[in-house]
Parts: C-alpha cells; sequence; structure tokens
C-alpha cells in the first residue's frame, strides 16, 4: 500500500486542466520517482468522484464507470510510494463523503492539496465554463445561492474556498491540507513547480518531467459566450455528458468561439462584491487554522481597483448574429470538409439526374454518416467532463 495519497480536489477553474494535462502525460515517469497516478485514463478520477459523491445516475452507468473508484483503490494498494487522486469534482463532496472517501483509502495518510484564485476570476470563468458543459443560466443569475447537493459542481459550493475547507477539514486536519493559491501575475509553471513541491518532488526530479504537453484553458468573448447561452436554451437531444463534452465543450465552444476572441467580462457590480467579501473571507480563515499555505493568501483577494469590462447581459441581438453568422460558415466548412473525407463532396451523373425527394433522401443518410464520422474524431479526445 501506498504510504500517503495526495487528493487533489481543484477548486475548479484552478489550473486543473493544465495540472492534470501534465500528471497523465508524464505518469511513467512520475512513477519512477515514487507517485502513482492511479487508474487506465484520465476519466478514471472523474468517475470515481462521481461514485465518492454518490450521483444517482452512476448507478445507471456504464460498468468501467462504475468500477473506477475500486479499481484506483486496488492500484494504491498495490504499490509503493505517493498516490496521486486529481479531480476539482471532489470538491462538492458533503463532510460525511470526505470522511468516507479518507476512511476508504486507510491505511495510507491522506492529504489535500487545494489550487485556488481570487473569487472574482474564478466566478467568471466558472459561469463559462458551466455554458460549456450546457448551462443556459444568465449571468444575472448565476452563483444566486448556494447548493446542497453535491452533484451541484458549478455554484458556490465548489468556488467558495472557505466553504470547500470546511466540508474537507472534517476530515483531513488543517496541516494536511495544502492551499495553493494562484498568482495571477506568475508563469503557468510556477503553480506546476509548487505543485510537485508538495508531492516531496525536488528540482532535480521537477527538471526530468515534459510540460510539452499542457495547454491553457482558453475563454470566449462576451458575445461568444452570450451566443453559446442562447444557443444552449434551445437545443434538445444533447443531454448526455458525451454530447456535452465533445459537441458543445471542444467543437463548439474551445474549436469554433474560443478563436474568435472578443471583449472579456465582469459580472454584476453586486455580484462582483460578493465575490469580494468571499475572497475577504477565505483569507481570514486561512489565518485562523495550521492550513500549510504555498504561496501569497493575499493573492485570494479580489483587487480593489478593477479594469472597464461588459456585462453579459449587455449583448445586443446584433451582436450574437453576428457571432451565429460566423460560426455557421466555419460549420459548413467542417461538413463540406468531412463530406470529401469520405468521398461525398461532387455528385455523380446518376445523382444529377434524380429527383429532388431521391436526393434529399440520399443526403440524409450521407449527413448521418457524416455525424458518425464527428463523433468518431472527436471522442478521440473526449473532455473530462
Amino acid at each position: 500500500m501506498v504510504d500517503s495519497v495526495y487528493v487533489h480536489l481543484g477548486l475548479p477553474k484552478t489550473a486543473t486542466t493544465y495540472l492534470q494535462t501534465i500528471l497523465w502525460s508524464n505518469r511513467e515517469a512520475l512513477r519512477e520517482r515514487g507517485v502513482v497516478v492511479p487508474g487506465s485514463e484520465r476519466r478514471d478520477h472523474l468517475w470515481a468522484s462521481r461514485t465518492v459523491r454518490e450521483e444517482r445516475k452512476q448507478e445507471h452507468a456504464p460498468e468501467r464507470h462504475r468500477t473506477a473508484w475500486d479499481r484506483i483503490r486496488t492500484e494504491l494498494a498495490e504499490a509503493d510510494g505517493v498516490g496521486l487522486i486529481s479531480h476539482e469534482f471532489f470538491a462538492a463532496a458533503s463532510a460525511q463523503q470526505a470522511l468516507d472517501m479518507v476512511a476508504a483509502l486507510a491505511p495510507a495518510q491522506v492529504h489535500l492539496i487545494v489550487t485556488a484564485r481570487e473569487p472574482l476570476g474564478l466566478f467568471t470563468a466558472s459561469w463559462q465554463e458551466s455554458l460549456k458543459n450546457g448551462a443556459s443560466t444568465p449571468m444575472s443569475q448565476y452563483g444566486r445561492t448556494v447548493s446542497r447537493r453535491p452533484a451541484d459542481i458549478w455554484n458556490w459550493r465548489t468556488l467558495d474556498l472557505r466553504l470547500v475547507l470546511r466540508r474537507w477539514s472534517q476530515a483531513v486536519p488543517a496541516e494536511r491540507i495544502h492551499v495553493l493559491p494562484l498568482d495571477p501575475a506568475a508563469e503557468r509553471e510556477e503553480v506546476w513547480h509548487r505543485f510537485a513541491g508538495v508531492l516531496g518532488l525536488d528540482a532535480e526530479a521537477v527538471a526530468g518531467i515534459d510540460l510539452s504537453a499542457s495547454f491553457p484553458n482558453s475563454s470566449m468573448g462576451v458575445a461568444q459566450a452570450e451566443t453559446l447561452r442562447r444557443i444552449n436554451a434551445g437545443l434538445d437531444g444533447f443531454g448526455t455528458a458525451f454530447d456535452r463534452g465533445v459537441y458543445l465543450r471542444s467543437y463548439l465552444a474551445d474549436e469554433r468561439l474560443v478563436p474568435q476572441g472578443g471583449e472579456r467580462f465582469w459580472p454584476a457590480p453586486d455580484q462582483i462584491a460578493e465575490c469580494r467579501r468571499r475572497g475577504e473571507e477565505a483569507v481570514e480563515y486561512l489565518r485562523g487554522a495550521p492550513f500549510d499555505v504555498v504561496g501569497e493568501v493575499g493573492h485570494l483577494r479580489v483587487p480593489q481597483v478593477l479594469e472597464e469590462r461588459r456585462e453579459p447581459d449587455s449583448v445586443t441581438d446584433a451582436e450574437v448574429a453576428e457571432v451565429a453568422v460566423d460560426l455557421v460558415s466555419r460549420m459548413l466548412h467542417d461538413v463540406r470538409d468531412l463530406r470529401r473525407g469520405r468521398g461525398l463532396d461532387e455528385p455523380g451523373e446518376a445523382e444529377a439526374s434524380t429527383g429532388p425527394r431521391e436526393r434529399l433522401s440520399r443526403i440524409g443518410e450521407r449527413g448521418a454518416r457524416a455525424a458518425r464520422a464527428v463523433r468518431t474524431r472527436l471522442s478521440r479526445d473526449e473532455p473530462d467532463a
């Protein structure tokens, strides 16, 4: 059995994708250094979080989803060194679920790694991430309550550092909870070096880790985000996690809307004030207990002076139309490229001589094949959520 297990539970939108990409692309190198990242694929940690948080849909999920938590624990029980589990959805666990998870990892000693950032940037980024996962809540209505449900991710339940630490510190003593505040002015690699230091990797060990596969999780502009929100509100038939992750998040948002650029944005003034209050509460909470803070706690405060930015509710119909026209144009190019790749680019003489009804029928059949081709291509890089 590994001597200790480090559970990296986010928070969401705190360089988690960046860190997890490094971990999973360097699993063998990390194991050589005594750090075991259990599981056969990255999504095993996502599925394990669903089991730990007792999500109802997990009961009817495929077997490899339902058994991920058991397989992770078995691998850790058969390994030596230090174990590492990483997924930001663990942050939503209740206090009892945290206790149960720690008990299930015994006799290994459990540590927590909590990456954190100032609440305003976190809140704004999390609303956008919720849109990438199919939500249609306007920014002005986002985050108005704190959910009591461990299944709710895009909520102050996981975004408020103090609330997360209050639940998890009932299962893990503060001395074994390592909080890494993100420095907005630092290079990206800095958070990785601090993260690795918590795991006990020295400078020589870190130098041998390949960071080339890591990438930033880019943001949409305000008009692009509002366009996606409206699409989600009118979209039917894309309710599965696969559909949301592959088609909405990866294809539509990351591959088509993010490259458009656009203006950055803030929430409403009262939401900014709430973010500022929660940041101050987090700083005071950290100072009142012996947490291991690796970095500057002041980075968790919302800056007093903010640059001028728009609110999403200010986006006009004309702006949405402009974004949508560009989006449809790019999507038509994608469909044509797929058809050409399948040998369906030009109608032959036989097709040209048929009537419109017959041609429409053939187009429908070919469209279905093209859709399957899209699904196959995108599923090679299916995201975590």
